[in-house]
């Protein structure tokens, strides 16, 4: 996996990134730190990636266990530290699945093998952070 982060240039703290699957993304700073808040921040991003990495892994575990899945989604809120570097301490996932018939256990299982096992990103995370999670089912 590769990508290539650039700055956009001096009149700001703003940056594209340029994925190794072709794909573009936009950052920025907030303004107290040089940026003009346009982008999301680069911490955001890595929450959004972490969001989407253990969300993905949930769809694809609950159909594979042939549940009846139609949406899923994941609250992320976070906290950090107050020193350099201000790296997350806390992580709490709180994940909305909507459905027909889903088995409790099944998304309790799902969400277990994510964060153990499958989701790269939060595993990477739980080295520096505590890692909290809680489920609500809607049926559908």
């Amino acid at each position: 996996m590769e990508c290539k982060v650039s700055w956009m240039g001096p009149s700001g703290m703003a940056f594209v990134a340029q994925t190794g699957s072709g794909h573009i993304v936009a950052m920025d700073g907030a303004p107290e730190g040089g940026g003009h808040n346009q982008a999301p921040r680069p911490m955001e991003m890595l929450l959004v990636g972490t969001g989407g990495c253990t969300a993905y892994d949930v769809v694809m575990i609950l159909k594979k266990s042939r549940e009846d899945v139609r949406d899923c989604s994941v609250t992320l809120k976070t906290e950090r530290a107050s020193e350099d570097p201000k790296v997350f301490t806390k992580i709490h996932f709180h994940f909305t699945v909507t459905g027909r018939n889903l088995s409790s256990s099944a998304v309790e299982r799902a969400v277990t093998l994510s964060h153990n096992k499958y989701c790269s990103a939060s595993i990477m995370l739980a080295k520096t952070a505590e890692l909290t999670h809680s489920i609500e089912i809607i049926e559908d």
